[in-house]
């Protein structure tokens, strides 16, 4: 082989070399970030930069990516611990922790590991707080007692760079001995209260009965009195119809009197109730008194004309 062609095999070699380098050093200086994620840059050990989502470069062989963080909300499982309650019951609590990094170079630097550190704070956070509480509060306060354990975590978790989203106490499990004593409770409240509802149903149908009675009386007195009134006003009507045919009869009568005939029928009538009158007599009394002058019928019936006509010759003369 002739010295020109070995010549041109090694150009062809290092030519090749360095292609391959500048291929693997483009390749190692472009980086691709993922979307909600952060990558943290080291220069020579020391922190550089962080690289958010999309296209980022990196000094080849001199950077490297120290950390790659998430920025997504995490749920972290808090693990069964005991605690004392401000009454002095123990329990059993777990939960579930939702938190996210907000500053990937405090989650980073920060602190060892953030998600164990979170994690225990969490755990001792729950305990102080329900060491506050007595164990009734702890089952009827729990979004409180959630709240307060969030805003205790982060206010601690500030300088690691986590945000706290919420925490949610998953089970409480009291002793058996406070268990029995709860379902005792409770079932004590239940009868209590099924006893103040029956009694509250008593009491509403007394209520009812004594109501109904009272609008029967009313009802009955008000028709007692509207049957009154209607046979009252029938009393009134019926006197006042009397009265109005009495008094035409006795404006007839009237009439009638002022004519001759009229006159002999008013002298008949008077005979006739001055004869029934002393036959009235006669029954009623076994003394019978006549006139001197009259001891029939027809001496009646002439004394009895005799005074009409005297009282009717005593008008015509006033």
């Amino acid at each position: 082989m002739d010295p020109i062609s070995q010549i041109l095999d090694m150009l062809f070699t290092v030519e090749a070399f360095l292609l391959i380098f500048v291929l693997v050093t483009l390749k190692s200086s472009v980086k691709f970030v993922p979307q909600n994620r952060a990558w943290l840059i080291e220069r020579f050990g020391k922190y550089q930069s962080t690289k958010e989502a999309g296209l980022n470069f990196i000094v080849p062989f001199i950077d490297r990516i120290a950390a790659d963080r998430s920025l997504k909300e995490q749920a972290q499982d808090v693990p069964s611990q005991s605690a004392i309650t401000k009454d002095n019951i123990s329990l059993i609590v777990d939960g579930v922790l939702y938190f996210r990094v907000l500053d990937p170079y405090k989650a980073t630097y920060g602190v060892d590991d953030y998600v164990f550190a979170v994690t225990q704070l969490a755990q001792t956070t729950m305990r102080s707080e329900l060491g506050k509480m007595e164990l009734d509060k702890t089952f009827e306060e729990r979004d409180l007692l959630n709240t307060n354990i969030v805003a205790a975590i982060n206010q601690a978790a500030e300088p690691w760079g986590i945000q706290v989203l919420r925490y949610e106490i998953k089970d409480i499990v009291p002793p058996n001995s406070v268990m029995e004593a709860m379902e005792a409770q409770m079932k004590a409240e239940r009868v209590k209260r099924a006893q103040i509802l029956e009694s509250e149903g008593d009491r509403q149908s007394a209520i009812n009965v004594a109501e109904g009675k009272k609008q029967a009386q009313v009802l009955a007195a008000e028709a007692d009195k509207a049957e009154q009134i209607l046979k009252a006003e029938g009393e009134a009507q019926a006197i006042i119809a009397v009265a109005e045919a009495q008094a035409d009869a006795l404006l007839k009568v009237g009439e009638a009197a002022e004519t001759e005939k009229g006159q002999k029928a008013i002298q008949l009538d008077l005979a006739t109730k001055a004869i029934a009158a002393k036959e009235a007599i006669a029954r009623e009394s076994s003394v019978v008194l006549l006139p001197e002058s009259g001891t029939d019928a027809s001496a009646l019936v002439a004394q009895g004309m005799s005074i009409i006509n005297a009282l009717n010759s005593k008008q015509k003369g006033s």
